[in-house]
């Protein structure tokens, strides 16, 4: 009895030991599942997808790789909200760094009728409430969509410089995309017409700098040409375009490699526009290219549907037959050609009659020679002191009546087309019609050809000589020389060009001075400019002479040494000669001692009568102007 008391006493405690066990253990993986949930639940609520947690009892173990020492803190932070600090064992690595290359950070500014839009990634230093402000401030009525990443890494290099230029270029086109890297730009943009196009890639260009890459993809609607207009000419002088339009890209390519086949060389460009009067523009002006190419030279000139054709003097009759016939034949239905073939003259009579107009760079105008009646020459001289000014208009032309009726439309049509350049000449004889001169519109050649395509008419032949100079496109904002001068007294103020007492070397206080002197001159381009030096009275004239020689050569010398093309500056030492103050006072000595950048402006030539003058009639009609004998000095300043 006694022992089976004591067994059933003892499997008593062996049962209460092992529930007690069961029920710890029971008890203690809840205690883990529930600690470790909650942990899970919270890193995941802070987004911290790269920790993991492990229980062993009570404890709370945080596994994994941080991406940043702050990474590592927010987890250990989100575990000891949910259970005791005490109980969360930290055993969180930390990326090294400096193994890991830096993310590829790059920004896209997308700005249309809907606002902005900035898409990307960006480095957590940067100031991106400032970026918002700075974008907000160039483009206030439109609203800002901000979908940027950002990374916690450097800046890099060029970054900061290419965002700050992107900014500034959200207010200039209305709709862009615009994509930003460390030194890089690219912008791709519309706007409403080729004039704007030019003068938004300049203006962009020019504001970009050197350290930064800038790639422009600007688009316009193309333009309505009318008429529309081709001209090609091969000669003695070479092959050119004087005009070249296409409607699409596959006619530009078949017109152009008509005109290469031809001979032309070096870049070959033709303007595209609307208003072709037929979808085979391309194949009737690669004919008509290919014409003149046979018939070994002489032009070919498309005004819509008017084809007018020029052999050269004594090309074979049967080789003229056979290929304008060919020409034709084969071009569409809708073009009517007018083919031409010069005869040479038995014997050039002498005193040809000619009329000529001028217009200077300073913009003086004046009509020479001969003009069919007085109604013309009062005409001729209205339409141009319209065009150019009353001012700067003189006419000194002679009436003929024996010229043909159609002179004064010719005259009239020269005037206008002279109208269109920034200097330039126009001559009018009774064969042809020769305008030459420079520009600053890259389209000149082609209006101006159509232009005189359309008011003189199919049979008319006229010459072409026009160059294209960047320095007097006002779309690329050059300044003219003349605002180049004052913008350099501007710059000085009331500083001055200083030089170590009695030499030729720069003072150091005059290095910023010489900075923007240069920035402006790079712009300017190639000026006639005179740079001369002045000195006081002290010491003796010659040394003074050459001291002033020095100065101003030591000048153009650190123009040169900061990228300014000085090829066309003059170097003047006048010495103690042109004082501009007195010499008795220390004030005025030091006001004598200076560098002037001053314009070399041409001396005015005597005109000298020309061989149509000097064998006009001895005996003037009522009809002749009584200013014969008086000529324009502006006359040969072209």
């Amino acid at each position: 009895m006694r022992l089976s008391s004591v067994f059933i006493l003892f499997c008593a405690f062996a049962f209460a030991a092992v529930f007690s066990i069961g029920a710890a253990w029971v008890a203690a993986g809840a205690v883990e599942e529930s600690s470790e949930r909650a942990v899970r639940t919270e890193l995941d609520r802070d987004a911290l997808t790269w920790a993991d947690v492990d229980t062993d009892g009570l404890l709370v173990f945080l596994i994994g790789t941080a991406p940043t020492e702050a990474a590592r803190f927010q987890a250990l932070s989100a575990a000891g909200r949910v259970v005791d600090s005490a109980r969360v064992i930290d055993q969180i690595d930390i990326i090294d760094r400096d193994g890991i290359a830096p993310p590829r950070f790059s920004v896209e500014l997308l700005r249309n009728d809907s606002g902005v839009s900035m898409i990307g990634l960006l480095p957590a230093s940067i100031d991106r409430d400032q970026l918002v402000e700075d974008i907000t401030r160039a483009v206030p009525n439109a609203p800002l969509s901000d979908l940027l990443e950002v990374a916690d890494y450097p800046v890099p290099d060029g970054l900061d410089d290419a965002l700050e230029y992107a900014v500034s270029v959200l207010r200039v086109l209305d709709r862009s995309k615009i994509s930003i890297e460390a030194g890089r730009v690219t912008i791709k943009g519309a706007v409403e017409n080729e004039d704007t196009r030019r003068r938004v890639e300049a203006d962009l260009a020019r504001r970009a700098g050197d350290d930064l890459r800038l790639a422009l993809d600007i688009t316009a609607p193309r333009p309505v040409i009318s008429p529309f207009t081709l001209r090609f000419i091969k000669d003695a002088e070479g092959v050119r375009f004087d005009a070249c339009a296409a409607p699409t890209e596959d006619d530009r390519s078949q017109i152009l490699k008509a005109a290469a086949d031809a001979g032309l060389e070096g870049k070959l460009d033709c303007r595209l526009g609307l208003g072709t009067p037929t979808k085979e523009w391309g194949l009737a002006s690669a004919l008509g290219i290919r014409a003149i190419d046979a018939l070994g030279g002489g032009s070919i000139t498309f005004a819509d549907a008017d084809v007018t054709l020029f052999a050269l003097e004594g090309a074979d009759q049967s080789l003229f037959d056979r290929v304008v016939g060919a020409l034709e034949a084969d071009l569409p239905d809708v073009f009517v050609v007018n083919a031409t073939l010069p005869t040479p003259p038995e014997a050039a009579p002498e005193g040809i009659p000619e009329f000529t107009a001028t217009r200077s760079p300073e913009g003086d105008v004046q009509l020479r020679g001969r003009i069919n009646s007085e109604i013309a020459r009062t005409t001729a001289d209205s339409f141009a002191r319209a065009a150019f000014g009353s001012s700067t208009v003189r006419t000194t032309a002679r009436v003929d009546e024996t010229l043909p009726a159609n002179w004064s439309s010719r005259v009239l049509a020269g005037l206008e087309a002279l109208s269109r350049l920034s200097n330039g000449a126009v001559m009018v004889t009774p064969d042809a019609l020769s305008i030459s001169g420079n520009t600053g519109n890259q389209n000149a050649s082609s209006e101006i050809a159509g232009l005189l395509a359309d008011k003189l008419g199919e049979s008319e032949h006229f010459e072409i000589e026009i160059t294209y100079q960047e320095k007097l496109d006002p779309l690329l904002g050059i300044p003219t020389p003349e605002e180049c001068e004052a913008q350099i007294v501007e710059i000085i103020g009331d500083r001055k060009i200083t030089f170590e007492p009695g030499s030729a070397t720069l003072d150091l206080a005059t290095q910023d001075i010489m900075d923007e002197i240069a920035e402006l001159l790079q712009i300017c381009g190639d000026i006639p400019l005179v740079i001369a030096g002045h000195t006081d009275s002290q010491g003796r004239e010659a040394m003074n002479q050459q001291l002033s020689q020095d100065r101003a050569q030591a000048v153009v010398d650190a123009l040169r040494q900061r990228r300014v093309l000085t090829a066309s500056y003059e170097v003047r030492g006048y010495g103690e000669e042109q004082p501009i103050a007195t010499n008795d006072t220390e004030e005025g000595r030091e006001a004598n001692r200076r560098i002037e950048f001053k314009l070399r402006r041409p001396e005015p030539v005597e005109e000298t009568e020309t061989t149509l003058e000097s064998i006009a009639d001895s005996a003037p009609t009522d009809e002749t102007l009584q200013t014969d004998g008086a000529e324009d000095t502006s006359d040969g300043q072209n």
